[in-house]
């Protein structure tokens, strides 16, 4: 705003000295030599106004950029407070787009359109004021036709606002239909659906298209009804001057024009509506800007877990890594699921969770997680450094072996990721893999079996520094062969002194457990040795 002032103030020296020196030249006759410092100074005004307009280009970007930023790390931040049970209802292309398209979206308004406002406020007072100190009856004129440009601006912008919440809301829905489109192409095709499916996204980005025109229309209308405004009051303005210049004209302070002050107002009457307009073509900023706001507002709105001092691990004594105590948890506007239930896991601990699908083992994972919180009792969990979560369906991103694999553990140098492959029983593999780590990974796992991706997740806790590791349904889908290397590499890690709460109906895991608690009706009953066989037949 600074550099627009002191631009807007070496615009109104250079109209003066302009208006001055061609009056001295046409009416007194004046030399080059007589009005050689007005020229220098027309000449210093025209670099300081450049500079100035420079310089709010680039603390506007400045500005701009740091607004993104901090937009981008208050919604990850939240994201990640969130947890991935309350994004599990939002498509993944839809938040993409909000962490990308949405919050560029915002850097118009605050690089460009609220400093403008401020000048646009500003600025045409200022010339404003200089008109009327010449001639009152031109300034008369400029102060009527003033308002019709904001006036318009805010009758066209309500609809462009609108609009872009439209637009921005139809283009979450194409990437969220492409996206699923392209991971079921294959299912698609089996079922002979592959034409219908391009017929129908190719209708969804139509459909954007034509959202896109209508908001572009809206916006080249308000720009060519502004234009028009401001060029009929400019042209007011020169035919009173003319006439008044002539002669024809008598009233008021007409008769008392001269060349300087007719020329000088005559050439700040564009330079009194180039605020406006300037604000007029970051209009559309402020609409986009609007627009993308609801749907960022509206995700920032979700509730996060309270935060719950039970759940810190000062509460906890030296050698348990986990305790609950009377713990219950009921989704929204649900029965209760769990509880009330109390357990202690000591640290280094094997413990199997049991019990039929459905019955909340993969929601107690989630609460000792921090993913959910309970609606009853307290719960502390030991979380630093770190808990290592395996899910049944592992994250797998499109990169290499060796970027997924540093998912975790950024710093992680080939040797460690060779050995945490080794220890989850995929060094065979990694051995005839032509690329080696640099083996191209597809997202969802494709380039890799169902075990292979599993086992790969299972490297990855190798590779965490979580003392806490948290496992829901290991072996679930797999072969016979895979089941034990992966039950190996399990082994594996609870000899190296890991806290292990595994989800399982595997009798196997269930027998490399310390402990084993069965999930009854939302209680957990604690299974005997001798019923480890009988329970595992049960639930297979």
């Amino acid at each position: 705003m600074a550099c627009g002032l002191v631009a807007g103030l070496a615009t109104l020296v250079q109209m003066g000295l302009l208006a001055w020196v061609i009056d001295r030249i046409v009416i007194a006759g004046a030399g080059l030599g007589g009005v050689s410092l007005a020229v220098a100074g027309i000449a210093t005004a025209i670099i300081i106004r450049a500079a100035g307009q420079w310089g709010q280009e680039v603390c506007g970007q400045r500005c701009g950029l740091a607004v993104k930023r901090q937009v981008r790390e208050r919604l990850l931040k939240h994201l990640h407070q969130l947890g991935p049970v309350r994004l599990a209802s939002r498509q993944g292309a839809g938040v993409a787009n909000q962490l990308v398209d949405q919050v560029e979206a915002l850097e118009g308004y605050h690089a460009r359109f609220r400093p403008q406002m401020i000048l646009a406020a500003l600025l045409p007072v200022l010339y404003l004021g200089v008109v009327l100190w010449l001639d009152w009856l031109a300034g008369i004129w400029l102060l009527i036709a003033a308002p019709l440009i904001p006036l318009f601006m805010a009758l066209i912008g309500m609809g462009a606002q609108r609009l872009n919440e439209a637009q921005f809301q139809a283009v979450a829905r194409l990437a969220g239909h492409f996206l699923d489109r392209v991971r079921g192409i294959t299912t698609l095709q089996l079922f002979g659906l592959g034409e219908r499916s391009v017929a129908e996204v190719s209708e969804v980005a139509h459909d954007y298209r034509r959202r896109s025109m209508k908001t572009l229309r809206v916006a080249f209308l308000s720009s060519a009804v502004l234009e028009f405004f401001a060029a009929v009051s400019v042209a007011v303005v020169a035919i009173y001057i003319g006439f008044g210049l002539l002669g024809y004209i008598d009233y008021g302070p007409a008769g008392s024009l001269t060349l300087f002050s007719g020329l000088f107002i005559l050439l700040l009457a564009p330079e009194f509506f180039q605020p406006l307009r300037t604000l007029s073509q970051h209009y559309h900023d402020r609409a986009s800007a609007l627009g993308a706001a609801e749907g960022l507002m509206a995700l920032l709105a979700e509730p996060v877990p309270e935060d719950d001092r039970s759940r810190t691990p000062d509460s906890l004594p030296g050698s348990l890594a986990c305790r609950l105590t009377g713990v219950e948890f009921a989704h929204a506007g649900r029965e209760r699921l769990l509880g009330p239930l109390s357990l202690d896991v000591l640290d280094g601990e094997v413990v199997a969770l049991v019990g039929p699908s459905g019955c909340g083992k993969s929601s107690l994972l989630q609460l000792i997680a921090g993913f959910v919180s309970p609606t009853g009792g307290s719960l502390a969990a030991r979380r630093e450094p770190a808990v290592a979560w395996l899910d049944q369906r592992p994250l797998i991103i499109h990169g290499t072996l060796a970027e997924n694999l540093r998912l975790v553990a950024p710093e992680a140098d080939d040797g460690s990721l060779r050995q945490a492959l080794e220890q989850a029983g995929l060094g065979a593999w990694l051995a005839r893999a032509p690329a080696g780590l640099a083996t191209p990974l597809g997202e969802r796992g494709v380039g890799l079996s169902g075990g292979e991706g599993q086992r790969l997740a299972l490297a990855r806790v190798f590779l965490s520094p979580g003392t806490l590791v948290l496992l829901d349904e290991p072996t679930a889908a797999l072969d016979s062969v895979t089941e034990r290397e992966v039950i190996a590499g399990l082994e594996c890690l609870a000899a190296s002194g890991r806290t292990l709460i595994v989800a399982t109906h595997h009798p196997a895991i269930m027998a490399m457990a310390d402990r084993i608690f069965s999930l009854e009706a939302g209680q957990l009953r604690p299974v005997a040795r001798a019923e480890v066989r009988e329970v595992g037949e049960a639930l297979s």
